[in-house]
């Protein structure tokens, strides 16, 4: 019977499976890098606001705690944006007549509220709750970053559901006393603050003291996604 390949066809053969694993590999790297990019998550990206606001300004510059324009924060689901009448206890007072400021006085000429773009958004079916992880001892700075080096704000985490769960696997790791909660640079000092492994005993004492769920309950789906 005729040869009918050349023998070549073997060298293609072998080639072809190289090279479709090369390829798969390729694109599935590819495709974990992408997922994980500031294209899909909005990691590090500044959204325009109607206002240009400063934390860096407002927080570090004149020592405004979190609280006050986030009213809700600690006993609410949402932060809560701050209505124009905040932004006037000042501003009626100083900056009388600065330009960039103008959308803030017409807000409060006209009754009609500043539309702010929302920074840090999980997805709608996520269901978080700032007054749960404020009183159980997570600092606002653990998902936000030190806003206080923010000349304009952007996202600081990933928002991303393996970054949710690595604190739900090991509360004990980023949790600090309540008083240090709006604390943007808290020294945890003995504390085990994102250190591995723990250090000290004040992160598995607050899980204790503030109740904690559960471990398998805190990474029960139902936890998060209701």
């Amino acid at each position: 019977m005729p040869q009918l390949f050349h023998p070549s066809a073997n060298t293609i053969a072998k080639a072809s499976i190289v090279g479709g694993i090369l390829l798969l590999a390729g694109a599935g790297w590819a495709g974990w890098n992408v997922e994980r990019s500031p294209y899909i998550t909005g990691q590090g990206i500044v959204r325009p606001q109607p206002v240009v606001f400063s934390h860096e300004h407002h927080v570090r510059g004149l020592g405004i705690d979190c609280r006050y324009c986030h009213t809700s924060v600690e006993d609410s689901p949402f932060a809560g944006l701050p209505v124009t009448k905040v932004c006037m206890t000042c501003h009626s007072q100083i900056w009388t007549n600065a330009g960039h400021l103008e959308p803030v006085r017409e807000s409060w000429r006209t009754g009609r509220p500043i539309h702010w773009q929302r920074v840090h958004k999980v997805p709608d079916f996520v269901y978080f709750d700032h007054s749960i992880h404020v009183n159980k001892g997570v600092g606002c700075v653990t998902c936000h970053g030190e806003v206080d080096g923010m000349p304009l704000m952007w996202q600081h985490s990933s928002l991303q559901m393996e970054w949710c769960v690595e604190c739900h696997r090991h509360p004990e790791y980023v949790l600090r006393p309540r008083s240090e909660v709006f604390n943007l640079h808290y020294d945890p000092l003995h504390d085990v603050e994102r250190k591995f492994p723990p250090q000290g005993k004040i992160g598995p004492e607050l899980v204790e003291k503030y109740h904690l769920l559960p471990r398998q309950q805190l990474m029960n789906c139902s936890t998060c996604h209701r």
